[in-house]
């Protein structure tokens, strides 16, 4: 079973855009879960421009299914992590200015930083994914960290699908297996969509999570958030 953990950062930005509290983050997350999603997904940035703090302390008593934070390692973050102890942290590279992420470590260049976060985490036992690309002896590294899982950065494989979905996602196949081979889970996220993730999951061996925000949040303009989370699940089955 491969899970669907959906990222709210995008109502964030929307409420944010007007202030108050419209639409509640609070109660997306909660509908997110009522309509079969299997975990929320927030990625807290410096500037608050999405998630906030606030909302990460907010969600956590009412997140029901699984609580995924991911961002930068920075103290902050970790400070954040060790009181709020969601069931999982995506660790990524992101410059603290950045719009979104772009690329996965390079691991083999901050090993003993990721090795020392990861260590802190886990002792809280807050499940770790480093979120990396398709390099396989990076892979290799990221298990040398002694993380849980990675995270693929699925984005090269949204961008070439609709030309030639078998050499889209052959890197991705050969990722996993290595991953699995290595003793590491693995989760894939950043812009899988209605039209590449029933090809991803198709094809793509020992994957265990899915983590969508910004294609499934306009989807769900046109569709409605019920039946939006529907229509992913069923690309997962």
């Amino acid at each position: 079973m491969t899970n669907l953990s959906v990222n709210i950062n995008k109502v964030a930005t929307l409420r944010n855009a007007r202030g108050g509290n419209i639409p509640d983050v609070e109660k997306v997350a909660v509908d997110c879960e009522r309509f079969g999603a299997d975990g929320i997904t927030v990625h807290p940035r410096p500037d608050e421009r999405h998630i906030r703090r606030s909302d990460v302390y907010a969600l956590r008593p009412i997140v029901r299914t699984e609580f995924n934070i991911e961002g930068y390692p920075s103290e902050d973050l970790i400070d954040l992590l060790l009181k709020v102890k969601p069931e999982q942290a995506t660790l990524v590279p992101d410059a603290p200015d950045a719009l979104t992420s772009t690329a996965g470590w390079d691991v083999a260049n901050h090993l003993d930083f990721l090795t020392s976060v990861v260590d802190r985490l886990k002792e809280a036992g807050i499940r770790t994914s480093i979120f990396v690309g398709t390099d396989i002896e990076n892979i290799k590294l990221a298990a040398k960290t002694g993380a849980d899982r990675i995270e693929l950065y699925t984005e090269p494989y949204a961008a070439a699908y609709p030309k030639n979905p078998a050499a889209a996602v052959a890197p991705f196949v050969a990722a996993s297996e290595a991953a699995h081979k290595v003793g590491l889970g693995v989760n894939a996220g950043h812009d899988l969509s209605l039209v590449n993730l029933r090809y991803f999951y198709e094809n793509v061996p020992h994957l265990n999570e899915v983590s969508i925000g910004h294609c499934l949040i306009c989807d769900a303009l046109y569709l409605g958030l019920e039946k939006t989370i529907a229509a992913y699940k069923n690309c997962l089955k």
